[in-house]
């Protein structure tokens, strides 16, 4: 019996989880972002601290992380960007953020 991951179909590499490290992790996508709409300012404050916390853990070098928290309709906006050295801490990131 043939396994689809033996093959070099994307498609069927997608399907079954595996991936092509070097054609997947090239070290050009190395942003991550996040945005939500909080009901208060300390909730948002809160998640801000908790993201800042996971990025840096996460971070081999010192990660920038830019952040807007501002009042929207409907509560506090969070808007925050993560560049990361390199783009395998990017998707170690999101991953934990699932």
């Amino acid at each position: 019996m043939s396994n689809s991951c033996d093959t070099t179909n994307t498609r069927e590499k997608e399907g079954c989880g595996c991936m092509d490290v070097g054609t997947i992790l090239d070290n050009t996508d190395n942003v991550a972002t996040f945005s939500a709409v909080f009901a208060s300012e300390a909730e948002a404050t809160a998640k801000r601290d908790a993201l800042e916390k996971k990025a840096q853990e996460t971070a081999s070098e010192p990660c920038k992380i830019e952040t807007t928290l501002a009042p929207c309709d409907g509560g506090y906006k969070l808007d925050m960007s993560f560049a990361f050295a390199y783009q395998v801490e990017t998707v170690i990131f999101q991953l934990a953020l699932r």
